[in-house]
């Protein structure tokens, strides 16, 4: 029962309206003569009323006069009312929503009561609620806050939002809430007023206001509106605070009440639908929804939603729905699930929203409106029925035009959605990045005449930014200004709230009332009523407008909308999702979902009509695939691939990509690749959009700028126009203002590489179609210097903005600065810019808060802004129009149509730190990559800043940094090496000559001197180049060289012209098969520099990769080329392959050669020889195997073989397969040979019949084959010349030549060449060597180096021959003179090679093979490979390295007549095959000569070692090794030596003291734990006798005073170091055997287990970032409050602290990783063959060691597989373990299962099992990692039913890591499983960049 009486005029007319309100039966109003105005009965309570003093500030219109109040509301208000009469401050809790404050604000209104009303903020300060300092004519003075004015006048504050204050503001009210005392900063003191009226009585009036005390009125209470808390995000409630409060749960009104408002609001619509809607939304409110994770349905706002029914009959029920519970971008899969559940419960089919078609057919004028301006809609549903709707519209004429603006199918809809919800309510568009919707809003409002108002929103933004900005006036008086919020409510304009996802939720409570009520109370104390009840209480009150606004009452205009666009939550993220409960409160929603291709295909052709429709196709295809896909790689990727960003691209490919087809597809790939910035992609982020872009028929790769040549892009400036490559633009020409404009033209010392070029031509299209540039790289790529050289080639001036983390919104803007105590804003170099036309850099973008940079988003997109000090930024002239009549002249910024942004940032992601600058707003601008220079660009670039400095000291630079970067981005170091680094060195090395590089290069690396892993990583890759770190001068380690015995005159070479024979070739045909093509895998190579720390004649070596155990090399071969660089070939058997690197490359090229070589297998025990085959076939080579006869030709480059087919050598083939092809009939030929000295040169090889009589000459160039038929059975043939070859006799060993004239091209007649003695006189002669001859030399010596060795000045033909008992023959004359030819040989003397071991063999062969020998006459020397004990004793310095060696080369340098021996290391492995590879090569090392006489050799473990032998050239590498060394220090005398020593020296060693509080230490000699010190156990210190950690930074001791540590004190540490070692394995019950094992597992990962940690820290290291905290009372000024400053205020400083949560987050879960391993027995069976097993061991030891210490981070577990099942746990994720025993157990259970396990295999249930188990687990992030074998056929497993259990649950991340493989089976199946899902490991050391990988693969993830 509601009774009223009062008994004013005005009291009567109050009661006749409320007359209305009662209940006709119940009805009971009467009047008494009670002393007060008036009594209010609400049921059995009655409260007094009083006349209000000031009437306007009670409120108004919250009872209705025309409806009768719900019962659960009246009793509310009745408690209420108990509450008010008992004293008692009261606290409403409830949901969110506006019910609570509607309770309040009835209450006051029905009794009439004043209001102070203040809406809580985190920015709400103890000022804005007591008082606050303003200057006025110079005086500083104190305003009262709401609280104060309340407590005075006697009126209710009503505070809202108090769970979002911070915890120290609130406790200010607890005094003034219990006892009704404060102390005022002014002076004053409340008092409480019984207290007050008892010592005014005793002491009068005039006392008390000496005193300063002031009566608190008895009418003042507080009524506290908030959130429970913990169900919601915010602050708990102090419980001092709380007990001052009585509570009362207001929860939704009850159903009846509920469904009576509904049927009031849509009176023509059905009740039973209205009552199925109320049913459904409430049943999306109860507690059983909520334990579901559903957030609150917002069911205050259903009376709103339900009148959309009401206006528009055929609109279906689910639309309203998705209004207010846009539940599918808002959940996860789950959460949907259970929605549509309740929605198909409720018989609510959301499928006819989707279904239906809304349409605006007309927009007429409505006369008829009587409060504002209104236009009608005609509205068309399903294009049959129409509907007429009233909306308000602006002040702006009607315009339905809609240029620059697409109109589509879906966008009419959605503007006729969005223009029926505003006849109801205020709204939000939620769309992803780019998708249109700024577009849509400004269409929306030309529809409508509206003008917009932008509200740029913005993390950090307050809500005192919201509403009012503070300033000072000229005269230093502090004043409010409206912000753009406010001018738009009172202008009646559509404020478009950009952002709204991006500001604080706290921030946006601000918003509640002025959304729901119309209302809205400024901080000034100015208050915003809607139009209709600012009209009435005017009429009511009889006061004019002015007079209400000079007591701070102003009318909201009724045609104010209020428009927010935001992008869309994190579906199912607790930790992103903006969306929450009281934002669904605050509008309704339209969700803007991808366009449709032909959507899209018409707005771009619109847009773009230069476009071709195959241009357009082929990208909105590829796009669309992406979106489509549900794989999260590629919903990252699809989020840079914006409408907007298609549209950028679109307009590029029209304006210069009009050309072939092929050339559009290669564009449209480039284009994708650099919107998406894929170089910075995460690596399965990047082969998913490659994978994708194949797919579609586009390249999957874009422009590799890296292969560009220097001469490929120029730029020039010629007539005022600027070229860079094919594109022009006018260069800047406009006559400056100013000198100053002149001076910010860039110069800066720039040279042009093509690389850099390239992106400054994409730079300059995208200028010329108006866009702002993005540039992201590494630091020190050059991204500045770019920028600075386009601008000056443009002759643009530049503006910079430099950022950092701790710039803001408003610095990016202006500058305020005190002045004369006034607040001045100076403008910022971006509003400079934006006046003056110039370009603004904006570097560093990425360090500055995404939040704070969106600003630029705003004003690039809209064209608008406004700044600090109330001016605004307009695009152009014509939008003057739209401002205010308040704006001036002089506060409006027209945008310069040359203005233009450049954007610098560092790439995302670890080790940078900053923000995603891409990720936020990359939308806005074009983007480019910038990264490091190419290696042939860099190198170019250092030349110019190094002119002087030697090509291969750069060289070395170029390839140790590349290298570098390469590891920075796997992840295996921190720190990013970039260009900037390598010219700082060259710069130096330009100026100072002498300093050596491997000093200069410390200028770099000292930073990671402290590191042991850092720096020696950093130093085996500078020693891998060849850059001697750490090396001295003295670190020579050459060989011993012995003088050779003069040469001799041992006899003649006569060619027998008299028994001249013809022999003439017969051609045969030649026939070719094939070709087949191969699959040419490129293999990763390391190269590795041997000239590191010491110097010798071994340059460099590298290991074959992937080479089998049981391989066995076959031959080695170069094809000479000094320009490009040698190609090494090697040929492998069992199985046959062939790998063939060039030098300086990083890949070795790989073909398996089985398919064609069948019988290379152990049966046949073959061999394969190589001849290399030069231009213009380089690149091929010639392979034949010696058992079958089998003659390939073999392309390296494009995988084709051809198989040569020579009749009488080769057998006819079978028909059939491939195999067939290449697969003899036969078993048994003929054995033949093969001669190739002549292949590089001339293409030409000969093949000769051993022990038989046929010759065959093939010339590959031509195709040709020649045959020869000789008198003699063949024993030896060699080419001395190409047309001139030595046959010798089998059985007599004699020796004839064949040869023709120098006009032939083949030999024609065959002639002996008699062997004679020389005469000892007397008739008698020297005897004749019948030697078998090793080598011939294909040419001979020079004249200078032939009269060197024979020691006579001579110059005639000759050759070289090399055989057993002698270092070499030098025959003068042959093979061209007729004339005798002479001997001279060069004895070995006494120094015979020993016979070789036939004890090797089961059965020997008739003939073992030759040892490897090769002649380099061009530098005279002959070098064979012979075993180490032949050598002589003193041939080595370093016994160590003969003892290492069993064989050695020996160099015979007859030029010089020296002769010195080089080790080879020893192979770190045999072939089990030992007799096959004795056949083959008795030593197992063989040899091959390159350009530049470098020796080549190969060791039986694929080791290629590259050698210097030529002393000239040795002597000049140990000179520049030198050099690079630097000897300046070492040699000059140095004024100042003085180092800081540590004071004491190394006592004996000790464990030292225990500190109980584990203080840090440093030096003492006294604590353990300590650091820096001597002696005692810790950490950087010496002397001490083991490491121990204790958790403190630490202070390192120099490495030489290390050294200096004596002897004895070294010893007895290790002493104690072992002592301390057994006692630990004591303690964990580990035996040293044990520890041994261990050590080997873990040794091999270390370096591993260091970079896995390294990624690891990287997973949070952002995290750990401190925040600025505002409202300090100490600390550093901010900036945004030097107004309080002035004003006095103390809170008005900040601080660095950490970041604590927001209230109410849900705690950080660690991610969750599960290991399944497979421990079948297939993995013990094929350990041997590729140690797969052992592979796996290591990755779990890996695994363990490095996921130490972190589980807060990480919880993981491991799990194996097996025949045995799939549920077998190794390692437990609650007790991972704690120390080496514990790992070793779990490495020792792989062991010990795979050994004993049942066959079979588990992969898929393991797989499943995994997935599902570690899902049901709570966690951040959910990965299963599977550790496998590849073969899958031997189980049956198909990759498709493998696809589908990794694949099972798209929440958790499953990936298969290969670790073995038979073949290419693993790489066969990775291409058959989903793009970044699975990886092949044959090498552990490679498994942290995989999982670094697996982890990032999920940063980019929408889900």
């Amino acid at each position: 029962m509601l009774v009223s009486l009062m008994k004013s005029s005005r009291g009567s007319c109050r009661v006749r309206q409320l007359v209305k309100v009662l209940d006709r039966e119940k009805r009971a109003l009467f009047c008494t003569d009670n002393k007060s105005d008036g009594i209010v009965s609400i049921g059995d309570t009655e409260v007094p009323v009083s006349a209000p003093k000031h009437p306007l500030h009670v409120p108004y219109g919250f009872v209705p006069s025309d409806q009768q109040l719900p019962q659960s509301t009246i009793r509310h208000l009745r408690w209420i009312a108990q509450k008010d009469l008992l004293g008692q401050d009261i606290f409403l809790i409830g949901p969110p929503g506006p019910l609570r404050r509607f309770l309040a604000m009835q209450y006051m209104e029905l009794t009439r009561k004043e209001v102070e009303y203040i809406s809580l903020s985190r920015d709400t300060t103890e000022s804005d609620l007591k008082q606050r300092r303003e200057i006025k004519g110079g005086t500083s003075y104190y305003v009262d806050q709401s609280a104060v004015r309340a407590a005075l006048m006697g009126r209710i504050l009503v505070i809202e939002g108090v769970e979002k204050a911070e915890r120290n503001v609130l406790p200010a009210l607890n005094n003034l809430l219990e006892n009704r005392e404060m102390q005022l900063d002014d002076g004053r003191f409340l008092m409480h007023p019984a207290r007050y009226d008892k010592l005014c009585e005793q002491y009068g009036k005039e006392s008390m206001d000496s005193w300063q005390l002031v009566r608190v009125s008895d009418k003042f209470r507080v009524i506290a509106l908030g959130l429970p808390v913990p169900k919601y995000r915010g602050n708990p409630l102090d419980p001092p605070l709380r007990s001052r409060f009585q509570a009362r749960d207001i929860y939704h009104l009850s159903f009846r009440d509920q469904l009576e408002t509904l049927y009031k609001n849509a009176p023509s619509v059905g009740s039973e639908v209205l009552a199925q809607v109320l049913s459904c939304a409430s049943t999306l409110c109860t507690q059983e929804s909520s334990s579901l994770g559903l957030p609150d349905f917002p069911l205050e706002n259903l009376a709103r939603a339900v009148t959309l029914l009401e206006k528009a009959k055929d609109y279906p029920v689910s639309g309203i729905f998705s209004r207010l519970y846009p539940y599918d971008i808002l959940l996860n899969k789950e959460g949907k699930q259970s929605v549509e559940d309740v929605y198909k419960k409720f018989e609510i089919n959301d499928k006819s929203a989707s279904d239906y078609s809304l349409d605006i057919n007309a927009i007429l004028p409505d006369s008829t409106a009587h409060n504002g301006k209104e236009v009608r809609l005609e509205l068309a549903i399903n294009n049959q029925s129409k509907h007429e709707l009233k909306v308000t519209c602006g002040n702006r004429p009607i315009s339905e035009e809609h240029e620059g603006f697409v109109m589509t199918k879906y966008h009419r809809q959605l503007l006729a959605d969005m223009a029926l919800t505003h006849s109801a309510m205020d709204f939000c568009i939620i769309g992803g990045k780019g998708s249109g919707k700024t577009a849509l809003v400004n269409q929306f409002s030309k529809m409508l005449g509206y003008l917009t108002e932008p509200v740029l929103l913005y993390q950090d933004m307050t809500a005192r930014d919201l509403l009012q900005q503070r300033y000072t006036l000229p005269n230093g008086d502090t004043v409010w200004r409206y912000a753009p919020l406010v001018q738009a409510a009172l202008d009646g304009r559509i404020a478009v709230l950009d952002g709204l996802h991006r500001v604080n939720p706290g921030t946006l409570s601000i918003l509640q009332r002025l959304v729901h009520d119309r209302e809205l109370t400024l901080h000034d104390g100015t208050r915003l009523i809607s139009a209709d009840k600012y009209d009435e209480m005017s009429g009511k009150l009889e006061m004019t407008g002015k007079e209400m606004s000079e007591r701070g009452v102003l009318r909201i205009h009724p045609a104010f909308r209020i428009v927010a666009l935001a992008e869309p939550p994190k579906a199912g993220s607790p930790n992103q999702q903006w969306l929450n409960p009281e934002v669904l409160t605050l509008f309704l929603y339209h969700h803007m979902t991808p366009l449709t291709v032909q959507n899209e295909m018409e707005i771009i052709q619109s847009m773009v009509p230069g476009i071709t429709t195959s241009q357009a196709s082929d990208l909105l295809n590829f796009v669309h695939h992406l979106r489509d896909s549900t794989d999260a790689n590629m919903q990252s990727v699809a989020s840079s691939l914006s409408t907007r960003q298609l549209l950028r691209i679109a307009r590029r490919l029209e304006r210069f990509y009009k050309e072939t087809s092929s050339a559009d597809k290669n564009a449209i790939s480039d284009a994708v690749h650099k919107a998406c910035l894929s170089r910075f992609l995460p690596q399965l982020a990047r082969s998913a959009l490659g994978d994708a872009l194949k797919k579609n028929e586009l390249p999957g790769i874009g422009l590799d700028v890296a292969k560009l040549n220097p001469g490929d892009i120029t730029c020039e400036i010629k007539d005022a126009t600027l070229r860079i490559g094919d594109t022009y633009a006018p260069v800047y020409t406009k006559t400056f203002e100013s000198g100053a404009s002149t001076a910010k033209v860039p110069d800066i010392v720039f040279y042009d590489n093509a690389q850099h070029l390239s992106v400054m031509q994409d730079m300059l299209q995208d200028y010329i179609l108006g866009e702002h540039i993005l540039l992201v790289g590494n630091q020190g790529v050059g991204k500045n210097k770019i920028v600075d050289r386009f601008l000056h080639l443009l002759n643009k001036p530049r503006e910079y903005l430099q950022l950092h983390r701790d710039t803001t919104v408003q610095s990016l803007t202006v500058q305020p600065t005190v002045k004369d105590g006034t607040i001045v804003y100076e403008d910022s170099p971006l509003v400079r810019a934006v006046r003056l036309g110039h370009a603004l850099v904006v570097d560093e973008a990425d360090k500055a808060p995404t939040h704070v940079t969106c600003v630029l988003k705003n004003l690039l997109e809209s064209g608008r802004a406004t700044l600090a000090d109330g001016r605004k930024i307009v695009s152009d002239e014509a939008e003057l129009s739209n401002l205010l009549t308040s704006y001036q002249d002089e506060d409006v910024i027209v945008m310069h149509p040359g203005f233009r942004m450049f954007v610098l940032a560092n790439r995302p992601g670890f080790p940078f730190l900053g923000n995603d600058f891409f990720a936020a707003m990359g939308d806005v601008f074009s983007c480019h990559a910038v990264d490091n220079p190419s290696v042939e660009s860099e190198l170019k670039m250092l030349q110019q800043y190094g002119v002087d400095v030697p090509e291969h000291v750069l060289r070395k630079l170029v390839a140790a940094f590349g290298e570098l970067r390469a590891m920075a981005d796997e992840g295996l170091i921190s720190y990013p090496y970039s260009t900037r680094e390598v010219v700082n060195i060259v710069k130096h090395l330009q100026e100072f000559p002498k300093e050596g590089l491997a000093s200069v290069v410390r200028n770099v690396f000292d930073f990671d001197a402290y590191s042991i892993e850092s720096r020696q990583q950093v130093e085996s890759v500078m020693h891998k180049h060849g850059i001697p770190i750490g090396a001295r001068p003295q670190n020579v380690e050459l060989s011993n060289q012995f003088p050779m015995n003069p040469p001799e005159h041992s006899g003649f070479w006569t060619i027998m012209n008299d028994a001249k024979k013809a022999c003439k070739p017969r051609p045969v045909k030649l026939n070719v098969k094939g070709p087949v093509y191969l699959h040419v895998q490129d293999f990763p190579l390391e190269r590795v520099e041997d000239r590191a720390l010491t110097f010798s004649e071994q340059r460099a070596h590298w290991q074959i990769p992937k080479l089998s155990q049981v391989s066995i090399i076959s031959d080695i071969a170069t094809t000479k080329d000094s320009t490009t660089g040698d190609q090494v070939h090697v040929a492998t058997v069992n199985t046959a392959s062939l790998y063939s690197y060039t030098q300086g490359s990083q890949h070795i090229k790989f073909m398996d050669l089985f398919d064609v070589f069948p019988n290379s297998g152990p049966t046949f025990q073959t061999s394969v020889k190589i001849a290399p085959l030069g231009n213009p076939l380089r690149g091929q080579v010639l392979l034949f195997e010696e058992k079958s006869n089998v003659v390939l030709v073999a392309d390296t480059n494009s995988g084709s073989v051809r198989r040569l087919v020579i009749p009488g050598v080769d057998r006819e083939l079978g028909m059939g397969s491939v195999a067939n092809l290449f697969r003899p009939k036969q078993t048994s030929p003929s054995m033949y040979k093969m001669a190739a000295e002549y292949s590089n040169e001339f293409g030409t090889v000969v093949f000769y019949q051993m022990n038989g009589k046929k010759i065959y000459h093939v010339d590959a160039i031509e195709g040709k084959v020649h045959e020869y038929d000789v008198p003699f059975m063949i024993g030896g043939f060699h080419m001395t010349e190409y047309n001139k070859w030595l046959v010798t006799e089998a059985e007599t060993n004699r020796k004839f030549l064949l040869s023709g004239s120098d006009a032939d091209v083949l030999p024609n007649s065959l002639r002996l060449v008699k062997e004679e003695g020389v005469s000892k006189g007397f008739g008698s002669f020297t005897e004749t060597t019948q030697d078998e001859l090793l080598a011939i030399s294909a040419e001979g010596l020079s004249s200078d180096t032939l009269s060197q060795a024979l020691q006579q000045s001579i110059s005639s033909p000759n050759r070289v021959v090399v055989d057993k008992h002698n270092f070499a023959h030098c025959i003068v004359g042959f093979p061209d003179l007729e004339a005798p030819s002479e001997i001279h040989s060069f004895s070995r003397g006494d120094t015979i090679i020993p016979e070789q071991n036939r004890t090797h063999f089961r059965n020997p062969p008739p003939s073992l093979p030759a040892p490897p020998c090769a002649v380099l006459p061009e530098i005279g020397q002959v070098v064979r490979i012979v075993p180490t004990k032949s050598a002589p004793d003193q041939a080595f310095d370093n016994e160590a390295r003969a003892d290492d060696a069993s064989y050695c080369i020996e160099v015979a340098d007859i030029k010089n007549h020296k002769l010195f021996y080089l080790p080879v290391p020893n192979p770190p492995r045999m072939s089990p095959y030992v007799s096959w590879q004795k056949m083959i090569s008795e030593s197992g090392v063989m040899i091959s000569s390159g350009s530049d006489n470098i020796v080549y050799t190969v060791d039986t473990s694929g080791c290629v070692r590259e050698w210097e032998t030529e002393l000239a050239a040795v002597s000049n590498s140990l000179a520049e090794w030198r050099s690079m060394i630097g000897t300046d220090a070492e040699n000059s005398h140095m004024q100042i030596t003085t180092e800081k020593e540590s004071g004491r020296d190394p006592t004996a060693p000790k464990h030292g003291k225990t500190d109980s509080k584990n203080q840090p230490h440093v030096g003492g000699n006294t604590w353990a734990g300590g650091t820096g010190g001597s002696s005692t156990a810790g950490l950087g210190g010496k002397g001490g006798p083991y490491r121990l950690d204790a958790g403190h930074d630490v202070t390192q001791v120099p490495d030489w005073e290390k050294e200096a540590v004596p002897e004895h004190v070294k010893k007895a540490a290790r002493e104690m170091a072992q002592k301390a070692f057994h006692q630990r394995l004591k303690e964990i019950n580990m035996s040293e055997y044990d520890a041994h094992m261990y050590e080997n597992f873990s040794a091999s990962v270390r370096r591993q287990v260091k970079s896995l940690r390294i990624i690891m820290d990287s997973l949070q290291a952002k995290g750990k970032e401190r925040q600025w905290h505002r409202h300090q009372t100490n600390g550093e000024l901010d900036d945004m409050k030097l107004i309080e400053g002035l004003t006095g205020e103390k809170n008005i400083y900040k601080r660095r602290a950490e970041k604590e949560p927001e209230p109410g987050t849900p705690q950080q879960k660690p991610k969750r990783l599960r290991i399944v391993v497979d421990v079948s027995g297939s993995m013990y069976r094929f350990n041997g063959l590729d140690n797969r097993l052992e592979r796996s061991m290591e990755a779990v030891c890996m695994a363990m060691e490095a996921f130490e210490g972190y589980k807060d981070k990480l919880k993981y577990d491991v799990w194996g597989h097996s025949g045995d099942g799939y549920e077998i746990e190794l390692l437990n994720s609650e007790k991972p373990p704690l120390n080496n025993k514990e790992r070793l157990k779990v490495l020792q259970t792989m062991h010990a299962h795979a050994q004993f396990c049942m066959s079979g295999d588990h992969t898929l249930e393991a797989t499943d099992f995994a997935i599902k188990s570690v899902k049901n687990e709570e966690a951040d992030e959910h990965f299963v990692i599977i550790l496998s074998d590849a073969n899958f056929d031997r189980y049956g497993i198909r990759p498709v039913r493998f696809t589908e259990a990794l694949q099972r649950d798209e929440e958790v991340n499953a990936f298969a890591i290969f670790i073995g493989s038979l073949g290419d089976q693993a790489e066969r199946l990775k291409k058959q499983l989903p793009a970044g899902r699975s990886f092949v490991c044959m090498d552990t050391k490679n498994i942290p960049q995989i999982m670094q990988q697996i982890f990032t693969s999920t940063l980019l993830s929408t889900k």
